[in-house]
């Protein structure tokens, strides 16, 4: 990622803060390692107060600098990480996702809102899975995804407009660009509770997606699935249903028959609404989902001989 350090004045009249900032920005999955030259390039500041700031994350923790002299995220942002809401909702939802894909043999994904993409905050690859590109921390424009379209079909209508109103970024030639047609999608969704898609961000896979619900019944997540567009889609969505109740349920939805407690939700447009159980019962799974028969067929069980 190129992030040019330029402020409403010029490169040089950056705040501190900023310059920091775009040093961090850089770093993505395809560039987690980068020289020197490479971050003062990417971020358009001098090779000096490249060499400054860097040098003085590195202390502090932020940076690491390996052998060949490159640097990469260090461990104390990982530290701060765990601080974050969203991490919380992942630690309530973690049992129930691990059951569900125990049932199911998918890839899960986890999700929240930020802004006008999704970022996966627990992603659950299955041996035998479809390949997709989601990962934890992932990112993908909300239109695109399964778990997406679920939160923006959920969001303020104000929120829509803007998202749709945007620029929509297609990734293959089932990715749905047209607002008009969007609308349509979007008003399904809130009136079924699922999202199933195909091939809109990468072909040869079809995701499912539902809403958890938080404190107020507000939609503050959503949960998905992806599978081969060869498995019966209607047949998994039970399994998935009842995993976002559980969660809704741990989280203190009233729809769900949760209880009240503290804050858990991290969307932007819902922050504050999801409320976890007590402890005693957080690492509950729900039943319907123990219940959830595999999408493998059963092998015929062979008939006891009489001796």
């Amino acid at each position: 990622m190129t992030v040019q350090a330029t402020g409403p004045a010029g490169p040089n009249r950056l705040t501190a803060a900023q310059r920091v900032l775009s040093i961090l920005g850089v770093f993505d999955i395809d560039n987690a390692a980068l020289s020197l030259s490479e971050i003062s390039r990417r971020t358009g500041l001098t090779l000096s107060t490249t060499h400054r700031l860097v040098n003085e994350l590195r202390v502090w923790g932020a940076l690491d600098r390996d052998a060949d002299g490159k640097y990469s995220i260090g461990l104390r942002i990982l530290e701060l990480g765990t601080t974050s809401q969203g991490l919380r909702l992942r630690e309530v939802a973690l049992p129930f996702l691990e059951d569900l894909q125990h049932a199911v043999r998918a890839n899960i994904h986890l999700a929240v809102a930020d802004g006008h993409d999704v970022i996966y905050i627990e992603s659950l690859r299955a041996r035998e899975g479809v390949p997709v590109p989601s990962r934890l921390g992932g990112r993908w424009p909300m239109h695109a995804t399964g778990t997406g379209l679920v939160l923006l079909a959920f969001a303020p209508q104000e929120f829509q407009e803007e998202v749709l109103s945007s620029k929509l970024r297609r990734f293959t030639e089932y990715t749905p660009t047209d607002p008009d047609a969007l609308r349509h999608r979007l008003a399904e969704i809130r009136r079924s509770g699922v999202a199933i898609i195909e091939n809109q961000l990468t072909y040869d896979a079809r995701a499912i997606a539902v809403p958890i619900r938080g404190h107020r019944d507000r939609v503050i997540a959503a949960v998905g699935l992806t599978t081969p567009t060869d498995m019966p889609p209607h047949a998994l969505v039970p399994a998935l249903a009842a995993t976002a109740r559980g969660i809704s349920r741990t989280l203190g939805a009233p729809s769900a028959g949760g209880t009240q407690g503290r804050t858990v939700a991290t969307p932007r447009h819902t922050r504050g609404l999801g409320r976890p159980v007590p402890p005693e019962t957080r690492r509950t799974v729900p039943t319907e989902a123990r219940r959830t028969v595999s999408t493998r067929p059963r092998q015929p069980r062979t008939a006891r001989q009489t001796p």
